[in-house]
């Protein structure tokens, strides 16, 4: 490690920066978004900074040669964009012991500049030696995902306690014991999901923090997680974050095993979904066993296909959480009607064309026969069924009843994102026909003349296309 990783306090003094152009310029967004105190040589005579009224306020803009000026007071020395002068620059600078870095220039440079990951009160630097910034860069990008945007947000609030709860508990390890509670569990999940007051009025409700700290039985808690409609890559940063941390996981049948895999390895899991026309636990009975596991203590994923509060229970399972007591979050997920949407390209609202969604469900035909559709009829409306494969001759009957063309355009777009995704276009005279020719669910029905904008058949292999045009040719 050639380069020692510091941080260095802007408050004591100005930054002295020196370049030209949008190098210049680059380093100065850097600079100011840090809070610094500079000090511009323009060696260019650009004084046309861009700066807002606040930046102006910490910025001098300096005249006259650099290699000349008053150092006094400086705490580094950063040269942008300055060709040799940054050279000679460096060279003044290590006489006099400041520290200095020339852009790009490892050999005149005392120090560089990290690629950083900036949450307020926490700040992440990564570094290569200077060797190779590009890398670095990718590797902040890893971080940055990884890191709750909130996190220099709990930073501080721990700030603000710190010193109150120091002054009642005299051993370190008790009081590093009691911050590891806090952080880890439901105070610190309040703080990361923005209910800074729950979880100020929680941490203020600690009579004991001894105790607190030396309590054995950790806090349980329950995260309702949208697992989105199949791709893994479409999962939440918060929501592989909650995979990552859950202790047990009840996960739906329709979660698919690529985002199971997500979880993490020594964590429970518990299949607790059901297919239509297969038996499942119920609800009921799957409330009762997230409430017990939180209240064992442990940290609790409920894990949903879409999102939970789309046609998921979501509402009902809160609702339990509330009457027990137990402390949840909620991390949406993309539904599949938006999934599919993206998946086969068909614009869900299209400008003069559909102005309106309706999203609905029918499991069965009974289902679709308690829809009142004479609400559905709108030629600008765009009705999105989910669950609606078996009800799909009902939901047809349905809308003919209630007026709506037969010519309708109607798209059936099954295990949308996943890699066997299949799509089928048409009219809603020919829905039931669609629904076959997708080889089985889950799938949404997408009703309306957005559909004609879709581009499903690019999701389509030749073999299906050809069985496609054949169908329609008899």
């Amino acid at each position: 490690m050639r380069f020692l990783p510091v941080f260095l306090d802007l408050k004591a003094g100005p930054v002295v920066l020196i370049g030209a152009g949008e190098l210049l310029r680059a380093k100065l967004r850097v600079l100011t978004a840090a809070g610094a105190r500079l000090r511009v040589h323009a060696i260019d005579g650009n004084h046309d900074l861009a700066l807002s009224s606040e930046d102006e306020a910490r910025i001098e803009i300096a005249a006259g040669d650099p290699l000349t000026a008053d150092l006094s007071g400086v705490i580094a020395i950063v040269c942008a964009g300055a060709g040799d002068v940054g050279v000679a620059v460096s060279v003044r600078a290590k006489a006099l012991g400041l520290p200095v870095n020339v852009m790009d220039d490892l050999e005149h440079s005392s120090f560089i500049f990290p690629a950083i990951v900036d949450r307020g009160d926490v700040v992440v630097a990564v570094g290569t030696g200077g060797i190779s910034p590009v890398v670095a860069r990718r590797v902040r990008e890893k971080i940055e995902a990884l890191l709750p945007a909130r996190i220099g947000e709990l930073a501080e609030f721990i700030g603000g306690f710190r010193k109150s709860i120091n002054e009642r508990i005299a051993e370190f390890p008790l009081r590093r014991r009691f911050w590891e509670r806090v952080i880890d569990g439901p105070i610190g999940a309040a703080v990361l999901a923005g209910r800074k007051s729950d979880a100020d009025a929680a941490l203020k409700a600690i009579a004991d923090p001894s105790e607190f700290a030396r309590a054995d039985k950790p806090e349980g808690s329950v995260a309702l997680v949208g697992a989105g409609p199949g791709d893994p890559d479409l999962l939440t940063i918060k929501a592989l974050r909650a995979l990552q941390d859950a202790d047990i996981v009840f996960h739906d049948e329709l979660v698919s095993p690529e985002i199971l895999d997500r979880i993490r390895r020594d964590t429970t899991r518990v299949p607790v979904g059901r297919r239509v026309g297969k038996p499942g636990i119920g609800q009921d009975a799957i409330n009762k066993r997230m409430i017990e596991a939180a209240q064992a203590g442990q940290r609790v994923v409920r894990l949903k296909g879409g999102d939970p509060f789309v046609f998921g229970r979501g509402g009902e399972e809160v609702e339990a959480l509330r009457a027990a007591g137990v402390t949840y979050s909620i991390i949406p997920g993309i539904t599949a009607g938006l999934g599919g949407a993206a998946d086969f390209e068909v614009p869900l609202t299209y400008r003069h064309e559909a102005t309106r969604i309706t999203f609905l469900t029918a499991h069965k035909a009974r289902d679709a026969e308690t829809v009142d559709w004479s609400t559905l009829t709108d030629t600008k409306m765009t009705v999105v069924v989910y669950m609606g494969m078996t009800a799909a001759p009902a939901i047809r009957a349905g809308l003919f009843a209630a007026g709506r063309s037969p010519e309708t355009p109607v798209g059936v777009f099954a295990r949308v994102t996943r890699p066997d995704a299949q799509g089928a276009i048409g009219t809603l005279r020919d829905l039931p026909e669609l629904v076959r020719r997708t080889h089985g669910g889950p799938a949404i029905l997408v009703i309306g003349d957005v559909v004609r904008h879709a581009g499903s058949l690019r999701r389509q292999t030749p073999k299906q296309i050809i069985s496609d045009l054949l169908d329609a040719a008899e």
